[in-house]
């Protein structure tokens, strides 16, 4: 009898060991202000998720030195605090970034621009109290004079140099930097062998071959609705980044009127078109996560003109005329209605 159980232990080891069905492994955190959530399909008796969340994390936290506004000892910060007009050698990956927003600048009319950040915290996005005034016009007028991002900063490559045109001049990255993020720690995973996973953070995110269960992978797009969450629209997505910007979650109201957080660099004021949210589809993140906030500033009529002159994958999602009515119009550029019906 003993014999049977001892013979019965053994197999049930030898079928373990031979068991090489893959490994659902999935982690979670905070970075950059928000949090993270990554699912991953490993071979079994492989990577397992402390190893992965440690090799995530060393990654964020190399992104967060370089690119956070938030801490002060970060790249950007220390070029930030410079007072001088001088041109400074910068790291590669910020370089890179800057690139990339240099381009989504140049074919937006100039509505995408790092230099917003003395407009954003005049209007008191993230410290603004009830009560607080409206800016006036020459407040606006002052601070538009650092604002213009081709003509406030200058990127050089080879070697990397980043320089201001005023020593005012400040680089604020929220709308970009996410989605880099989101690349560099989909490139450790692709270093640590993975194949199959999503990577999100703040809702940025890039999904590479196939979900758990081989399936394609399936991403909700919400519904722009302050006061509910629900789906708009299901996508599915593999080897693509997408990020979806919206102006329903960051806001006030103030005399009736509606102020969003999305400001109009060549006015200086929140926008007040009727788009609610825009999804991009692109080729990474990064480039999903400064589109996104571009064309939602360009707002569906102009946005999706430059979405057909520049071949982008964009998904608008605007609001009758009436604020509080709960009827959405939606409209698709072509590359997004091909992307979806290539599924």
């Amino acid at each position: 009898m003993a014999l049977f159980r001892l013979g019965a232990v053994g197999l049930a080891l030898l079928i373990a060991a031979c068991d090489d069905t893959p490994v659902t492994l999935e982690i979670s955190g905070e970075t950059m202000g928000t949090t993270y959530n990554i699912t991953a399909v490993a071979p079994a008796g492989g990577l397992d998720s402390e190893a992965l969340k440690a090799a995530v994390e060393a990654t964020l936290a190399q992104v967060n030195a370089s690119m956070s506004n938030w801490d002060p000892g970060s790249e950007i910060s220390r070029f930030n605090a410079l007072r001088h007009t001088e041109p400074v050698p910068i790291s590669a990956g910020l370089a890179d970034v800057i690139e990339a927003a240099d381009e989504i600048h140049s074919r937006s009319d100039g509505l995408f621009d790092l230099t917003l950040a003395p407009l954003i915290e005049l209007w008191g996005f993230g410290a603004r109290e009830a009560g607080d005034p409206i800016p006036s016009e020459a407040e606006i007028s002052a601070a538009l004079e650092q604002v213009g991002q081709s003509r406030i900063i200058t990127l050089t490559r080879g070697p990397d140099t980043l320089q201001k045109a005023r020593p005012d001049a400040s680089i604020y990255l929220a709308a970009i930097g996410k989605g880099h993020g989101v690349d560099e720690v989909a490139a450790t995973l692709r270093g640590l062998g993975l194949q199959d996973f999503m990577v999100e953070i703040g809702g940025d995110l890039f999904a590479s071959g196939q979900s758990p269960g081989n399936e394609p992978w399936r991403i909700g797009i919400e519904r722009p609705d302050a006061t509910d969450r629900a789906l708009q629209e299901i996508i599915e997505l593999s080897s693509q980044g997408m990020a979806t910007s919206g102006d329903y979650r960051n806001y006030f109201e103030e005399d009736g009127i509606r102020y969003s957080h999305i400001i109009d660099a060549n006015t200086g004021r929140p926008i007040t078109h009727k788009t609610a949210s825009v999804t991009v589809i692109a080729e990474t993140a990064m480039l999903a996560d400064g589109w996104a906030t571009a064309m939602l500033v360009l707002g569906r009529e102009r946005g999706l003109e430059i979405a057909e002159a520049y071949d982008l994958a964009v998904f608008f999602i605007s609001r009758s005329d009436a604020l509080d009515d709960k009827d959405f119009a939606v409209t698709a550029s072509t590359r997004f209605q091909a992307l979806q019906a290539e599924k």
